[in-house]
């Protein structure tokens, strides 16, 4: 068996060393190419683990009055954001954090506003640094270039890896010649640990004294330093905490909390997940928390880990069986291999998770998210912390759009040319069909828009919506 994994591997190997990729990274494939050959699904089943209970993590909410060492601790602490994302869901071929998103600034003005804000209040010189991709370094960099005053001794980003798409048929590298971009696929988040080491971004960062990093993805506003999380993390000596939320139905197929036979706690994706144990997967009282993948990191804890495994983390293995065109199912099958950033739960010992608030977690994954921020539902504070509208005395606000019309981001804007409407007062909102918004609608209560003719229906400038309405 071992000689047929060497020789399966050679032409992995050969071809990532092409590209440029350290010997670091090529190891770290070869761990999961192998599990691969062997027929590893990395598949986690109810026998595997337990469900996690409310008395069993710690509540953002009830530790409150932990503030002691919030103040030192921030000294040493640094904000990394996940920022390799193109926004290909949304129809997008660059950066999803340059789109505008509230006040006419893009989600980067608004991480670099909130920092500086962050240092205004506490002092210090708070570092953020970008984890980038590849198809996101430049226009990243270009965009901040502006705040000049965001600049510290810790470089401002640094480049996550790649991994070669496998073949299902003979487990053979990726090969696409009409575009050889397709033959790669992004690792999954779960590569920032390698990353930091290969770009000698964790050197630096313990060279100058940094011991904590607050680690969020880019398109959620929503996850900000809280003085009272970093105290809870750093009093009690946690080499890694992830934040978790409760779940709701709209969180049924995201990664949930678990507890592994060995009394770690673990992360569970959805393709991690066996088909006969979806429904139990999906059940929000049983798995009641989910990760918003906003994480804390010890980077003492981690370089020590690192050093323990010669800078291989084995993470939980997730294998996303796609086609090598993801826009065309017709073109050949393969695997791409990828790790979650939470799984790392499962290996640091002692590692932990708190319970937040759903405020903590706002992303924009589809155009329905990023009208929901749109909309007076959010307003931006002095600090340029994104927050519910005060006014806004309802839950979380559902929207979901039709998404024949409003799956892109140019479909989003032709039909919504005024920006949002408003919601405010909006319990729900289901758009059915091509319907044009006119400038200053106003929606409230639990509202279907249903447009069931052939041709696009119009909403007249400043009609306010309390019912569903069906253009038939």
């Amino acid at each position: 068996m071992e000689t047929r994994i060497n020789k399966g591997f050679q032409p992995f190997a050969e071809k990532m060393e092409k590209n440029g990729l350290s010997t670091m990274v090529i190891d770290t494939f070869r761990e999961y190419y192998t599990l691969l050959v062997r027929g590893e699904t990395g598949l986690l089943t109810k026998a595997d683990i337990d469900p996690v209970q409310r008395d069993e993590i710690a509540d953002m909410e009830k530790i409150a009055w932990l503030k002691k060492a919030g103040r030192s601790a921030m000294e040493k602490l640094v904000v990394i954001k996940l920022n390799g994302g193109l926004g290909t869901s949304m129809g997008l071929s660059r950066a999803k954090t340059l789109l505008k998103v509230k006040n006419n600034l893009t989600f980067l003005d608004i991480i670099a506003r909130q920092t500086l804000a962050h240092r205004r209040k506490f002092g210090g010189n708070l570092p953020v640094v970008f984890m980038n991709s590849f198809n996101t370094e430049a226009d990243t960099r270009a965009a901040l270039s502006s705040y000049r005053e965001l600049a510290t001794e810790i470089p401002l980003s640094f480049l996550q890896h790649k991994f070669p798409k496998v073949f299902q048929d003979g487990l053979t590298p990726a090969v696409w010649p009409t575009d050889p971009d397709l033959e790669w696929n992004p690792p999954g988040h779960g590569d920032i640990y390698t990353a930091l080491v290969s770009s000698g971004m964790l050197k630096q960062l313990l060279g100058a004294g940094i011991r904590y990093a607050f680690i969020s993805n880019s398109d959620n506003l929503a996850a900000v330093v809280d003085e009272t999380i970093l105290d809870y993390f750093a009093q009690n000596n946690f080499p890694f905490m992830m934040e978790v939320a409760d779940r709701s139905k709209a969180d049924s197929k995201g990664g949930h909390l678990a507890r592994l036979k060995n009394g770690r706690l673990t992360l569970r994706e959805i393709a991690q997940c066996p088909e006969s144990e979806m429904e139990e997967f999906q059940d929000i009282f049983l798995y009641k928390y989910f990760n918003t993948n906003t994480i804390w990191v010890n980077l003492l804890a981690l370089e020590e880990l690192l050093e323990a495994h010669h800078n291989v983390i084995n993470l939980p293995m997730i294998i996303n069986p796609k086609t090598v065109d993801p826009k065309d199912e017709t073109t050949p099958q393969v695997y791409q291999v990828e790790t979650a950033m939470g799984s790392a739960i499962s290996v640091f010992e002692g590692a932990t998770a708190v319970r937040v608030p759903r405020k903590r977690f706002a992303p924009v994954k589809k155009c329905q998210d990023l009208l929901a921020l749109w909309s007076d539902c959010y307003v931006l504070t002095d600090d340029y912390f994104l927050i519910q509208n005060p006014k806004r005395k309802l839950g979380a606000l559902v929207l979901k759009l039709d998404t024949r019309h409003y799956k892109r981001i140019d479909h989003l804007k032709a039909r919504f040319p005024h920006g949002a409407p408003s919601l405010v007062d909006c319990v729900s909102l289901d758009v059915q069909g091509d319907v044009l918004f006119g400038k200053g609608v106003v929606i409230k209560g639990k509202v279907m828009i249903a447009n069931r003719t052939d041709s696009q229906a119009a909403i007249a400038d400043g009609t306010v919506i309390e019912k569903n309405l069906v253009f038939s």
